[in-house]
């Protein structure tokens, strides 16, 4: 699902608001989770799952073309644990 899919979707289940309205709370939910990460907070959403940040050391890789050594930078990585009820709700049907 894209995130107009999402838009497209929760305005036809709330016909009282308006297609820009519902645009602009899905943009100002992703933009806040955003904002959150990238200051190095947690996202917490109950029974969904959790957004955070973790770090991936500086490295020596290697370019598979080539097979030279690269030095990679540190990264910061976004990762989402799946909460309990969703995991669940994924695994009801198996």
């Amino acid at each position: 699902m894209t995130k107009s899919e999402l838009i497209q979707r929760l305005a036809e289940h709330n016909p009282h608001l308006y297609q820009r309205d519902v645009e602009l709370i899905v943009t100002a939910i992703f933009d806040e989770i955003t904002a959150a990460l990238a200051r190095g907070d947690r996202v917490e959403l109950r029974g969904f799952g959790a957004f955070s940040v973790k770090r991936r050391d500086a490295r020596l890789g290697r370019n598979p073309r080539t097979g030279d050594s690269v030095h990679v930078d540190e990264k910061h990585i976004p990762f989402f644990k799946t909460g309990k009820q969703l995991r669940d709700r994924l695994n009801a049907g198996s």
